[in-house]
């Protein structure tokens, strides 16, 4: 982003800072074909249209922004009448999303300040927290809507135009994320705005302005008002973006983490020799080793290492009292899961995985006979044989273990069968070749 500072005179309230295009690094080279598509169609049907948010912001910084999000003076049916491969989505806050293949632009009307009493049928605000937000309006007011100063950011499609109504160009110079407006009020009007800024925080390395961050110590049980199929989204948005270890250090430090999960910070807080927090920062740290890699990750890995700790707590209860080990695994995952599900909704296609993640992990200690050849074939094998290393590097799983299990993946038919042969059966064959000898 360029050093210079146009407009410098004092701003009047709700006078903007506009930036021409010869002072900014923002060039449509860098946008996305279908997002340019949209915002000249969009000119060319006499509305108003501006990239905005996340996309503008990484622009000014020099990054490659992952979502181009348009905003617009268009309603959303106004905007489906524009576009053919267009539907409209949300309930809460009605969006429109125009697919090209695979490419999907988000379009957002303009939100408009409204009234805060919750009365208007458009927008509805209870006990502070909004449940419906579709009242319109203009620029302006739908700068002052946004969560972060450098998200209310937006480029003209029209002159190619910076316009800045709450300070975000500053704050992106110094590195500072800062809420708009009054920071309490925001985090209730929407608190998963907590998480956007720890997310944002570590994403950008930005400090958090000591007015926005206070509020993070004291307003974490509000996430429990968030519904638990949201809460799942923006975790994936926190843990698989490449800084889950720091995300998780800083939900910690404000004491976001017990709220998402109460069961495994109870365990944290205990600290069993280290182990707990040991083993979830190297499983965050694979799985942001892996995406820095370019390589697959699954939520089922993530949750695996999230919720592990109650449930070997609770395994291993189970089997002093009695039960058998692998009745024990699954009734502790059992419990744990669903105690876990209202708070963050993992859909079945992952917490299935997870579960038999976990299920495995007693199996891996049989090492005898046929069972290793039956097991190095489940389709969880891979996932699980990686939970039991991360195990074992965090001093909880015996590292002996791991290596027997490394090894006997790369090992021929003929050291594997060295390597599952009972340790008796060994012991006698000397002895019988020793008497046919004799006899001979």
């Amino acid at each position: 982003m360029q050093d210079s500072e146009p407009n410098s005179a004092p701003l009047r309230p709700g006078q903007p800072r506009v930036v021409p295009r010869p002072q900014h690094n923002i060039s449509r080279a860098n946008i996305s074909e279908s997002a340019l598509r949209v915002l000249y169609r969009l000119r060319q049907e006499n509305f108003q249209a501006h990239l905005v948010g996340g996309g503008v912001r990484d622009l000014l910084l020099g990054h490659e922004p992952k979502d181009f999000d348009v905003a617009t003076d268009a309603t959303p049916e106004q905007v489906r009448q524009v576009f053919r491969n267009c539907r409209l989505i949300g309930r809460r806050f009605r969006l429109a999303h125009v697919q090209f293949g695979r490419d999907i632009i988000e379009v957002a009307t303009f939100r408009g300040s409204g009234s805060d009493d919750g009365e208007s049928p458009e927008r509805q605000v209870r006990d502070g927290l909004i449940v419906r937000d579709n009242l319109y309006g203009t620029i302006e007011e739908d700068a002052l809507r946004r969560d972060f100063t450098i998200n209310a950011l937006y480029y003209d499609i029209a002159d190619l135009a910076l316009i800045d109504y709450a300070g975000g160009l500053e704050d992106l110079r110094a590195g500072r994320l800062r809420l708009i407006g009054d920071p309490v009020k925001r985090y209730r009007e929407d608190p998963v705005r907590m998480l956007r800024a720890v997310r944002f925080a570590c994403k950008l390395g930005f400090t958090i302005e000591p007015e926005t961050e206070r509020p993070l110590f004291e307003l974490g049980h509000l996430l429990r008002d968030i519904p638990a199929a949201r809460l799942f989204d923006e975790l994936l948005k926190l843990f698989h973006s490449g800084y889950g270890v720091a995300a998780f250090e800083k939900l910690r430090h404000y004491g976001l983490f017990g709220h998402l999960f109460p069961a495994t910070e109870a365990c944290l807080a205990q600290e069993d020799h280290a182990f707990p927090i040991t083993f979830v920062n190297r499983g965050l740290a694979n799985t942001d080793k892996r995406l820095a890699e370019d390589k697959p990750v699954t939520p089922a890995f993530l949750y695996a290492i999230l919720l592990w700790e109650p449930v070997r707590r609770r395994w291993e209860a189970l089997v002093a009292q009695g039960m058998a080990t692998t009745e024990a695994i699954l009734l502790a995952s059992a419990e744990i899961r669903a105690g876990q599900r209202p708070l963050i909704a993992i859909p079945k296609r992952f917490s299935l995985p997870m579960h038999e993640i976990w299920a495995l992990q007693p199996r891996l200690e049989q090492r005898d006979g046929k069972r290793p050849y039956r097991l190095i074939t489940h389709p969880r094998f891979r996932a699980a044989y990686d939970f039991l290393v991360l195990r074992a590097e965090a001093g909880e799983a015996d590292p002996e273990l791991a290596d027997w299990w490394t090894r006997f993946q790369e090992a021929s038919s003929q050291e594997r069968a060295r390597m599952t042969d009972p340790s008796p059966r060994r012991k006698r064959r000397p002895r019988r070749q020793k008497r046919s000898e004799s006899s001979a």
